[in-house]
């Protein structure tokens, strides 16, 4: 019998207009990790950012044509585009409140959970979100079957 492969989204490529600027956000305002920072020639680099230092990272790709600038700040057409799920919401939101993370609305209760959308520095829209007990369990929380 063969050992089943393991699939994951390692990244997810974010269009921004300045890799240091977006470095500077996510790292200092979201207080992700900075996985790396790697040039490529040419002013291109690799950059990966990560809440943590294991599971799906963003891959901060500098716009680089007039259609890939205009999409910077609106991947998802006004939509919210990204999840960031956490195990302390409140802890999280007063903390991105002090920094100066921009909201839309206040904290709010759905069933799944409580939840807000915030924006990164470009204006693509993110919902903060700590899923209820009740809620699908977070993957990061469940191993592989046996």
């Amino acid at each position: 019998m063969t050992a089943e492969f393991q699939q994951q989204i390692a990244s997810i490529a974010l269009l921004v207009a300045d890799y240091d600027e977006a470095i500077a956000f996510y790292t200092q305002k979201l207080g992700f990790s900075l996985l790396e920072d790697t040039p490529l020639g040419g002013g291109k680099r690799w950059v990966r950012v990560a809440p943590g230092t294991a599971g799906t990272a963003l891959l901060l790709a500098r716009a680089s044509t007039p259609a890939q600038l205009q999409q910077v700040g609106d991947q998802a057409a006004g939509r919210v585009f990204l999840f960031l799920q956490t195990k302390d919401f409140w802890r999280d939101y007063r903390e991105m409140q002090a920094k100066g993370v921009h909201f839309h609305e206040a904290p709010r209760e759905e069933a799944y959970g409580t939840v807000v959308v915030f924006s990164d520095l470009y204006g693509n829209k993110w919902d903060l979100l700590q899923l209820n007990a009740v809620s699908a369990p977070d993957v990061a929380d469940t191993g592989p079957a046996d």
